[in-house]
């Protein structure tokens, strides 16, 4: 329970910065373009409330009617698995920056509680494999983190990082096997050590000391990787083994299948 208050104190964290943010912007402004191609910072934000319902419906699947709201959500996730989640966000984005506001606050405050109120044993169920109530605040904050960047690099200003993108990497070293699979490759029977440096200047680990397979690196740049907010080639990582090095061409923090990616600076006009 210690981790999960820690994993929502986070979350709150990261959202309420993202609004501060976006609270005081005009008309013109919600509707300026950001690096995801055709989302502005309005799509931004209503992919996060968006996405926030729909995990407050998987939290709430444990009983008859919410399992049965939740069955109905995945058949119409279904039918249009392309451009499902996509279609929500522009739904949302095209209403009044408050009012969409005012509805991403209610998500996030409910989807917290709900969250808060499970054992840590449940298993919640999403559009791939269920999850735990832990796994599911993880991927929470990573979405909110990741989607607050391209709202502060389409206003020119990147917030300095924090410790919270912790979360972040240990959900892109956790997913490791996800990036071959969604490629249909195997992947690699050993463990990888991962060595990252904080922002905090703290060290963090994971796997064996002794692992063959090696990356080491900022943290941030990890994060900026696996939630593919920066090409390999703009990061300070370093992959000793060819297995580890060809993870880093591939990670991914997030389900479905493998992104685009942002281009090097380099290639950038």
């Amino acid at each position: 329970m210690r981790l999960l208050e820690e994993l929502l104190a986070d979350l709150a964290a990261e959202g309420d910065q993202l609004r501060d943010t976006v609270a005081g912007l005009d008309a013109a402004a919600w509707a300026t373009s950001t690096p995801a191609p055709g989302w502005s910072i309005a799509t931004q934000v209503a992919h996060l409330a968006w996405t926030d319902q729909r995990a407050l419906l998987a939290a709430d699947a444990h009983t008859p009617d919410g399992a049965r709201a939740w069955d109905a959500e995945v058949d119409r996730a279904l039918r249009d698995p392309a451009s499902y989640v996509d279609d929500g966000a522009h739904e949302l984005a095209r209403l009044d920056p408050l009012d969409l506001l005012a509805r991403w606050d209610l998500a996030r405050r409910a989807l917290g509680a709900a969250l808060r109120a499970h054992p840590s044993s449940v298993r919640l169920p999403w559009y791939g494999p269920p999850m735990s109530v832990a796994s599911m605040a993880t991927a929470r904050l990573m979405e909110t983190w990741a989607h607050a960047l391209d709202v502060h690099d389409a206003l020119g200003a990147r917030p300095e990082p924090t410790d919270r993108i912790r979360h972040v990497a240990h959900l892109g070293v956790s997913t490791r096997d996800h990036a071959y699979l969604t490629r249909g490759e195997t992947p690699p029977a050993e463990p990888f050590r991962v060595q990252l440096d904080a922002p905090s200047g703290a060290v963090w680990t994971w796997g064996p000391a002794d692992a063959a397979q090696r990356v080491t690196g900022p943290a941030l740049d990890l994060c900026l990787l696996v939630t593919q907010r920066a090409h390999r080639a703009d990061t300070a990582l370093i992959a000793t083994g060819g297995d580890a090095e060809h993870w880093l061409d591939i990670a991914q923090a997030f389900a479905g299948p493998p992104g685009v990616g942002r281009d090097p600076r380099s290639t950038r006009g």
